[in-house]
């Protein structure tokens, strides 16, 4: 089984360079990030025409996730208020980050987790709001589901190995001290890198800005991962970047992230 993050940067615009992926890399589920469209407005029949399903959870112009299955997708659950009381949820689900289902036994929770701006700004607190409920979602989905993936654009580079540059990083919002905990504080509910019990050397990316040929000098971060229970863990036999989707005309400026059990 192999599924597969992909933050496509608006998937209208990437729609082409999607079906075109799937088609030649035939994967069990495709979990995208920052479709920046509402959901009566997703393109499900270009999905539909090879031969996949989706689920999407989406607004106008920013943000949105989906699911893109090759099998029909029988239980999905949208937002945080799908798991948390709406109490502790409060404004979180107004942007839409967070869908999630359950394929082959396998609770695969698709994010899309805030940039957070720059540091010390509203939307940095926001970003460790959401990243406190997010362990509490998460603890509520391990109750529920031993077997959990958790995959995603995280907008954090956890390791300096992670960023092609990590000189200053500490005031550099995706790569500060106190985003790197907060998101530990998630995976120490027993959540490891799948990319990192493959890959332990540095310079491996996969986000490059546009800016500045960020992909051409291989300046760029690893930020999109996909983060495993320990039984899940075991049974990876790959995770692996794929960066040809970033060459490719008028990319996103994230690329696929695979990993194979």
């Amino acid at each position: 089984m192999k599924i597969a993050t992909w933050n496509v940067n608006s998937i209208r615009t990437r729609l082409t360079h999607v079906t075109d992926w799937l088609t030649a890399n035939p994967i069990e589920l495709l979990c995208v990030q920052e479709t920046k469209v509402v959901d009566e407005l997703f393109p499900h029949e270009a999905i539909q025409s090879i031969g996949y399903h989706a689920a999407a959870f989406g607004q106008k112009s920013y943000n949105g996730v989906a699911l893109i299955s090759r099998s029909p997708l029988e239980h999905v659950d949208r937002g945080f208020g799908a798991i948390l009381p709406a109490e502790l949820v409060g404004d979180l689900d107004d942007q839409k980050r967070v869908i999630s289902t359950v394929i082959d036994g396998v609770r695969v929770v698709n994010l899309y987790v805030p940039n957070g701006s720059a540091v010390d700004s509203e939307k940095y607190i926001y970003k460790l709001r959401w990243l406190k409920v997010l362990r509490e979602y998460l603890a509520v989905l391990l109750e529920q589901s031993p077997s959990l993936l958790v995959c995603g654009d995280f907008n954090v580079a956890l390791e300096d190995i992670d960023i092609h540059n990590p000189k200053g990083r500490e005031k550099q919002v995706m790569a500060t001290d106190v985003e790197r905990e907060a998101l530990r504080q998630v995976l120490e509910l027993g959540l490891s890198d799948a990319f990192r019990k493959f890959t332990t050397e540095s310079g491996h990316f996969s986000w490059w800005d546009y800016r500045s040929a960020g992909f051409r000098r291989n300046a760029g971060w690893r930020i999109d991962h996909h983060y495993l229970t320990p039984d899940l863990y075991d049974r990876a036999i790959s995770c692996v970047i794929d960066r040809a989707p970033r060459e490719l005309e008028q990319p996103s400026d994230h690329t696929p992230v695979v990993v194979e059990f």
